[in-house]
C-alpha cells in the first residue's frame, strides 16, 4: 500500500490527467448480485458477469469449464486469465500473490498504451478483410462509368422504358443482395465458418465480373449483375462481423470501420480504372465492368491463411479450437485467455435470456425479443440513413450527375474520380475517430453538415453558364464537401454498428437483415434515379436529399445507443435499456445539456451519464473484495474504456504505484465529500 503522501501525489496527477470533476457520493455492495436482465436493464447497469466471485469459486469454476471444454493442459493459464477478467483494468491489483509474470503484465499494458502492436495474424486479417472491401467498392462503382457507354451497345434510348432498363441494370446487383446474398450468409457461416463464407462469396464476385465482360444482350448484363449481387450480398455481411469477432475491444471500430474505408479505396480505384478504360472507344464498358477481378483474386487465396473467429468456434463448442485462434490474434497468452473465458462467461448470462433457435426463429426473434429488438432498431436505423443521405446518388451516377451539369464525358470521369479520391481521404480520420469520439457522436455531427453541403451543390447547379468552369467547379466543389462530411462518418459506421450491436446467437441474421435493408433500397434508389432526375432535375433530387439527412439525424439521435469502447459481450447491456428510457434520456438530459454547453457556451453545464457501470476494486479498507456501483460519476469515468484505462496505465508508469493505489487516488475525491 502507498504511503498518504504517495495516494496525495497520484491524486493530484491524475486529476491532472482526466480532468477535475464534480464528486459525488459511491454506493457500495458486496458479495455476488443477481444478473442484470438484458431484456430490460431499466436501471442502465452494466455488470462484469465475474465481479462478486471468489477467487475459489471462480478457480473451481474455470476448471469444470476446463474439464467440459477439452482444455485441461491449459488449466493454469485459464485460470489466470479469468482472474484478469475479474479485475478488468486493476489487474496490477494481482500482483499481491505473484500470480502474473512481468511479461504477462507488460502485455497487458501495452495492450492500452500500445493499442496497434498486434500480431501478424491479426494483421494479414485486417489486409485480407480489407481486400474484401475494396471488391465491394470497384463492383459498385463500374456500372457508373459504363452508363455512358453501354446504353448504346445495348440500343437503350433515352424515353421512359430506355431510363427504366438503365436503372434495372444498375439495381441489378443490389436485389441480388437484399433478396438472395445476405440470406444465405446465415447458413453458410454455420456450415462454413466465416472464412469459408468469405471464400464462396470471393468467387461469386469472381466468376460473373468476368463473364459481364462478354454479355452480347442488356439481359445477359442484368444476369451477371444478379448473381454478382449474391456474392457481394454474403461477403457484406460476413466481413465486417469477422472483422468485430476478431479484434480486442480498444481497436474494433477502427478494425471494422475498414470495410468502409477499402470500400472507398475500391471506388477510387474502379474510377481510376473506369478513367483508363474510357480510352478504348465503344468497348470500354466491357473493360470498366471486368476489371472489378483484380482484388477478387487475392481475396480468395489470403482467407485461406487468416485465423477463424473465435467467437464463431464457442458458438459450436469448439473451444480449444477457439483458444488455438485467439493465441493467434492475441500477443500473449494470457490475454487468449482472458477473452476465452470472458466471452463464455457473458454467453453463460446471455443463454438465461436468449434461446437459440432455428433460422426462421431467429430472424423472428430480431422483433420479438426485447433486447435483440432495440439492436435491430439502431442497425436498422444506422442503415436506412446511408441510403437516405443522399451518398449512392452520387456513387452510382456522379458521372450522369456532372453530366446533366453541364460537364463534358471525359471532364465528368475525371469529376468522379476526384469525388471517389475525397471518399478515401476522408475515411482516414475515421481509424482514429470512431474509437475515440464514437460511433454516435460522428453520425450527430456530420449529417448536418451533408444537408447543407449537398443542398449548396444542388443549387449551384442553377447558376447560368451550363457547361463552363464557373457552372462545374462549384457543384464539384460541395460534391466534395460533402463526400468529405459523409467518409469519417455515414461512410464507416453503419457496417461497424451492425456488426457489433447483435449477440452472437443472432449475429449472422442480423447483420443479414441490416445489409438487406441497406442494398436493398440502394437498388430501388438505382431503379428510380434516372426517372428522379429526369422529373426533379440535380437541383430537385439534391434538396429532397438534403431534408432526408435532417430526418434522419433525428432518427439517429432518438434510436441509436453509442457502442464505443466495449466488448461485444458487454452491449448485452446497452441495448438493455428499453427504447423509451433512451429516448426519454436524450430529450431531457442530453439535448439540454448540448444547448447548454455548445449554445450558450456555459463551460460548466454537466451531463448526468445514462449508464451504470458496477466496477470492481480489488479491496476495501478493510482488506476485502468490494463491489462499487459508479452512479452520478462524470461520463468520462463512468466505463472501461480505452482512454479511462489509458489514463491509469499511464499514471502507473509515471508514479510507480499499483493500480489498487490509482483506484484510491480516482475515488479519494469522492470519498472526501462523502465524508
Amino acid at each position: 500500500m502507498a504511503s498518504g503522501s504517495g495516494l496525495e501525489e497520484i491524486t493530484s496527477i491524475s486529476n491532472t490527467v482526466r480532468g477535475s470533476s464534480s464528486p459525488s457520493t459511491n454506493p457500495r455492495h458486496s458479495g455476488s448480485e443477481a444478473f442484470v436482465d438484458i431484456n430490460a436493464n431499466t436501471e442502465a447497469r452494466i455488470q462484469n458477469p465475474l465481479v462478486g466471485i471468489s477467487r475459489r469459486s471462480l478457480f473451481a469454476q474455470v476448471d469444470d469449464f476446463c474439464r467440459s471444454k477439452g482444455l485441461e493442459q491449459h488449466r493454469q493459464i485459464i485460470r489466470k486469465g479469468a482472474l484478469v477478467a475479474q479485475y478488468g483494468r486493476d489487474y496490477d491489483a494481482i500482483e499481491a500473490d505473484k500470480d502474473l509474470s512481468d511479461d504477462e503484465k507488460e502485455s497487458l499494458h501495452n495492450e492500452v498504451l500500445h493499442k496497434w502492436r498486434v500480431p501478424k495474424a491479426l494483421y494479414l486479417t485486417i489486409i485480407t478483410c480489407s481486400i474484401g472491401a475494396a471488391v465491394q467498392g470497384w463492383d459498385q462503382t463500374g456500372s457508373n462509368a459504363a452508363n455512358l457507354t453501354f446504353r448504346n451497345a445495348f440500343e437503350l434510348g433515352e424515353d421512359l422504358r430506355g431510363q427504366f432498363i438503365l436503372g434495372l441494370i444498375n439495381s441489378a446487383p443490389y436485389f441480388g443482395v437484399a433478396l438472395l446474398g445476405c440470406w444465405l450468409s446465415d447458413p453458410l457461416n454455420n456450415q462454413l465458418g466465416r472464412r469459408g463464407t468469405i471464400f464462396v462469396s470471393a468467387n461469386l464476385c469472381l466468376w460473373p465480373v468476368l463473364g459481364s465482360a462478354f454479355c452480347r444482350t442488356w439481359q445477359q448484363l442484368f444476369a451477371c449483375r444478379l448473381v454478382l449481387g449474391i456474392g457481394m450480398g454474403s461477403k457484406a455481411s460476413t466481413i465486417p462481423i469477422y472483422a468485430a469477432e476478431s479484434s480486442p475491444a480498444p481497436i474494433r471500430g477502427a478494425m471494422v470501420m475498414s470495410w468502409q474505408l477499402w470500400t472507398a479505396f475500391g471506388i477510387f480505384l474502379g474510377n481510376s480504372a473506369n478513367l483508363v478504360a474510357n480510352k478504348i472507344g465503344g468497348d470500354a464498358w466491357r473493360y470498366q465492368l471486368g476489371s472489378a477481378i483484380i482484388p477478387a483474386v487475392p481475396l480468395a487465396l489470403l482467407i485461406y491463411f487468416c485465423p477463424e473467429s473465435p467467437r464463431w468456434y464457442i458458438k459450436n463448442d469448439r473451444y480449444p479450437d477457439a483458444f488455438r485462434s485467439l493465441l493467434r490474434l492475441r500477443n500473449n497468452p494470457l490475454q487468449a485467455a482472458r477473452d476465452l473465458y470472458a466471452i463464455h462467461a457473458q454467453l453463460e448470462v446471455e443463454h438465461k435470456f436468449i434461446k437459440r433457435g432455428n433460422y426462421l426463429d431467429r430472424f423472428v426473434e430480431l422483433f420479438t425479443v426485447p433486447r435483440i429488438r432495440r439492436a435491430t432498431l439502431g442497425a436498422f436505423t444506422v442503415m436506412i440513413a446511408q441510403q437516405m443521405c443522399g451518398i449512392n446518388i452520387i456513387a452510382f451516377y456522379s458521372s450522369t450527375v456532372f453530366n446533366a451539369a453541364g460537364a463534358k464525358e471525359t471532364q465528368a470521369l475525371l469529376a468522379s474520380w476526384g469525388f471517389g479520391l475525397i471518399n478515401f481521404v476522408f475515411a482516414w480520420p475515421a481509424i482514429w475517430a470512431i474509437d475515440t469520439f464514437g460511433r454516435r457522436s460522428l453520425l450527430l455531427f456530420t449529417f448536418p453538415q451533408m444537408a447543407w453541403t449537398l443542398l449548396a451543390a444542388g443549387l449551384c447547379t442553377l447558376i447560368p453558364g451550363e457547361g463552363s468552369k464557373g457552372h462545374i467547379a462549384p457543384v464539384a466543389i460541395f460534391i466534395y464537401l460533402f463526400a468529405a462530411f459523409y467518409s469519417p462518418g455515414e461512410g464507416p459506421v453503419p457496417y461497424a454498428y451492425s456488426a457489433e450491436v447483435f449477440p452472437l446467437s443472432h449475429r449472422e441474421v442480423g447483420m443479414s437483415f441490416s445489409v438487406a435493408i441497406c442494398l436493398f433500397w440502394a437498388g430501388v434508389l438505382s431503379v428510380t434515379y434516372p426517372l428522379m432526375l429526369k422529373q426533379l432535375g440535380v437541383a430537385g433530387s439534391f434538396g429532397l436529399y438534403s431534408v432526408l439527412n435532417l430526418v434522419a439525424l433525428i432518427m439517429i439521435f432518438l434510436w441509436v445507443p453509442e457502442t464505443k469502447q466495449r466488448s461485444l459481450e458487454e452491449l448485452d447491456y446497452i441495448f438493455g435499456v428499453p427504447t423509451r428510457d433512451f429516448m426519454k434520456y436524450q430529450v431531457t438530459e442530453a439535448l439540454p445539456w448540448w444547448f447548454k454547453r455548445w449554445v450558450f457556451w456555459q463551460k460548466d453545464a454537466k451531463l448526468k451519464p445514462l449508464y451504470k457501470p458496477t466496477e470492481l476494486y480489488p479491496q476495501d479498507s478493510r482488506g476485502h473484495d468490494v463491489l462499487l456501483e459508479t452512479e452520478g460519476r462524470e461520463p468520462e469515468m463512468v466505463s472501461h474504456s480505452y482512454e479511462n484505462d489509458k489514463s491509469m496505465v499511464e499514471l502507473k508508469h509515471i508514479t510507480g504505484l499499483s493500480s489498487r493505489t490509482v483506484a484510491q487516488a480516482y475515488l479519494a475525491p469522492e470519498r472526501s465529500t462523502s465524508r
